[in-house]
């Protein structure tokens, strides 16, 4: 199937993948009265006097908006918010699909890192999350981080951890088959945005000591200057052998080559560069850094991707959708590292011993085990570190 061509026809056919349906019926005088005027003016004051009863008396609970600016869509760009629109709805579809989370595409017509700050602090009390999706870097860190500050909602960018937890789930499994321990790889990150500096960092606290990133300028070392402060301080807690030079140079003997970067920039000989039983997850979209089959050839013993055309797609539908469902129903305050590193765990535990092989190391994005999983581990987590505001009992949990 032609993918593009026939999704550009749907898409013209759905006229939108999301819609509002009431949960309540209003087709009678007391019907209408219980759900709207006169009788709702009873939960507004019970609001008004408790805010936090807005989590119980709204939809607020589950609702979860799914916010960009359009400046990094995919692997398409800046295209605008408007252009994105088709991307939040399917995130949004995944949303409900795989997590039972409300979600609604927000796209705000803005640039302006402040402006868009502002813009969520003023409509967040009307959620109880807030998903960041396509926003570019730099700006995407201070836009979270400041977020995070100054909400009592979980905030969280996909695009950076949704990816890092979904990324070290599969390096995890990886490893088992490998025979390899965490704590004695090589990992090499091909791509200093959102999602490489995130991957790196995450899989550091999962226990990678030996990491190397590289963007297009070669090996991020510390010191230089002609890098974004992001990745400048990125610098400062890798590359601890002082290696310079470009992506075939860090490819040398290591153990893990994570790409976040774009189309064909890896060739078979650094493949062949590598130490004995190479991964590979070449997650460039639409196209990766090596085609898998070449990969192979030159002797990867697993290779992952971001396309569901291939085997072991590292995609971050397996954790978003868990994870807010965990967060919100405990009213998390926040997504931690630890809920995160919970999450990855989760998605791991999926595949079990006996399904675990070169190319199955996660589960389907369609298998509702990993999202149950997640959520599950993410609650559990959240709890535990404090950050939860309700807990879930037993029955509930089930």
């Amino acid at each position: 199937m032609n993918f593009r061509a026939e999704s550009l026809r749907k898409h013209a056919e759905w006229k939108g993948k999301i819609e509002v349906v009431p949960r309540v019926e209003v087709d009678s005088r007391e019907k209408l009265s219980l759900a709207y005027t006169p009788g709702v003016a009873e939960p507004c004051m019970a609001i008004h006097e408790d805010v936090d009863k807005s989590f119980e008396l709204t939809r607020r609970w589950n609702t979860v908006p799914v916010i960009t600016d359009g400046t990094a869509v995919l692997g398409l760009g800046d295209i605008g918010p408007e252009a994105g629109m088709p991307v939040m709805e399917g995130k949004c579809a995944l949303f409900k699909a795989f997590g039972d989370v409300d979600a609604y595409p927000l796209c705000i017509h803005s640039k302006d890192t402040d402006e868009i700050i502002r813009a969520i602090e003023l409509f967040a009390g009307s959620f109880g999350g807030i998903n960041l999706e396509d926003i570019s870097a730099p700006r995407c860190f201070e836009i979270e981080r400041r977020l995070k500050e100054d909400l009592d909602i979980p905030v969280f960018h996909d695009d950076q951890h949704g990816t890092a937890i979904v990324t070290a789930a599969a390096l995890l499994n990886a490893l088992k088959l490998a025979g390899k321990k965490i704590e004695e790889i090589r990992v090499v990150v091909n791509g200093a945005g959102a999602a490489g500096i995130a991957i790196s960092k995450f899989l550091m606290a999962f226990g990678v000591q030996d990491m190397t990133v590289c963007d297009r300028a070669g090996i991020l070392g510390e010191g230089d200057t002609q890098f974004n402060p992001a990745q400048q301080e990125l610098a400062k807690i890798t590359n601890r052998r002082k290696l310079t030079g470009t992506l075939a140079d860090a490819m040398k003997g290591a153990d893990v080559l994570v790409g976040v970067s774009g189309p064909n920039c890896i060739t078979k000989d650094m493949v062949r560069s590598m130490a004995e039983k190479p991964i590979l997850f070449t997650c460039a979209n639409p196209v990766p850094e090596i085609p898998p089959q070449d990969a192979k050839e030159a002797g990867a013993y697993i290779v992952g991707t971001g396309s569901s055309e291939y085997p072991n797609q590292i995609n971050n539908v397996l954790v978003f959708p868990g994870l807010f469902r965990g967060a919100l129903d405990v009213r998390a305050t926040t997504v931690n590292a630890e809920m995160m590193m919970a999450a990855s765990r989760g998605i791991a535990a999926c595949v079990t011993e006996d399904e675990l092989r070169p190319d199955y190391i996660l589960p389907y994005a369609y298998d509702m085990r990993a999202h149950e999983s997640v959520a599950a581990a993410v609650r559990k987590a959240a709890i535990e570190t404090g950050v939860a505001q309700k807990t879930i009992d037993q029955e509930e949990e089930q």
